[in-house]
């Protein structure tokens, strides 16, 4: 196990995991106690559907470190009822959800790209074009649908966004002073971040920050503001160097963190202040 020096004066919030996965049914409480030793004082356990939503949900409720935000995933649309909403309404009146995704758009596996599925796409093979704009339709009509019931419920959205840049900002941009949203995963320029947060946005930062031929994050990291970033795993997704090809888990979102100080030559403890305020103000968290 891991041998964690402890962080002075702050820990760290691990803003987006899928804990509610089943590749943490087994040992899930030693994932947590993992995190806790690291220095991770909360965990946002996110949903890609009703049904991880759900989960997400009772989780929260058992852990006390855990938080849930209910959503239906971009690639995950086709395979939801249609009449999601009233069920997602009801499961973000629960109080310890603190946030509506993840949601957005995803054009990277698009149906006229490829036959084989991606993660929540039909396994039908369809005609490309119209069927790429059909499903980008849908992605947008939901992605919608949940900015409505953001601002309706007061809360935040968890943004998720894959090749599909000026879509995700043309569909937020509207909504601007009304709610706030976190591009989670960033991957994307200095100047693309600037933009969200002159938007009033946020963006978080991965394992990816720790990849070698991720020079373009880094240099982000490098010089977004202090107040405008927060830190994740996605896990289990993403782990970082030196754990590649590992299951990923919220404890390395510490690993995340220190990428971070060496890259903006910063202490971690300042690196952990600073993003966990950001995302206790974010979420709105006790």
């Amino acid at each position: 196990m891991e041998k964690w020096v402890c962080i002075p004066c702050s820990m760290l919030i691990d803003t987006h995991a899928h804990l509610n996965e089943l590749e943490y049914t087994s040992d899930l409480e030693e994932v947590i106690a993992r995190a806790t030793d690291a220095g991770v004082q909360r965990i946002l356990s996110i949903g890609t559907g009703l049904q991880s939503s759900l989960r997400a949900v009772s989780l929260a409720e058992r852990f006390p470190s855990l938080y849930a935000v209910v959503g239906i995933h971009p690639t995950s649309v086709e395979e939801e009822e249609q009449d999601f909403l009233k069920p997602l309404q009801e499961i973000a009146s629960h109080p310890k959800v603190v946030a509506i995704g993840e949601t957005g758009l995803d054009f990277h596996c698009l149906p006229s790209k490829t036959t084989t599925p991606c993660r929540g796409q039909s396994s039908k093979e369809v005609d490309g074009t119209a069927a790429d704009e059909a499903y980008k339709s849908l992605q947008a009509k939901v992605f919608l649908q949940h900015l409505d019931l953001a601002t309706q419920l007061g809360l935040n959205v968890v943004i998720h966004q894959r090749d599909a840049w000026e879509d995700t900002w043309r569909l937020l941009t509207p909504y601007s002073g009304r709610l706030r949203g976190v591009f989670h995963c960033f991957g994307g320029t200095i100047e693309q971040a600037s933009e969200i947060i002159a938007g009033g946005h946020l963006i978080s930062f991965t394992g990816i920050v720790t990849f070698n031929n991720a020079e373009t994050v880094r240099n982000t990291v490098a010089q977004v503001p202090h107040n405008a970033y927060m830190v994740e795993t996605d896990c289990p997704f993403l782990a970082p160097v030196p754990f590649r090809g590992k299951r990923c888990e919220p404890a390395h979102v510490r690993t995340v963190a220190e990428a971070i100080s060496r890259v903006r030559g910063e202490s971690l403890s300042t690196i952990a202040q600073q993003t966990t305020a950001t995302a206790r103000t974010f979420f709105q968290l006790k």
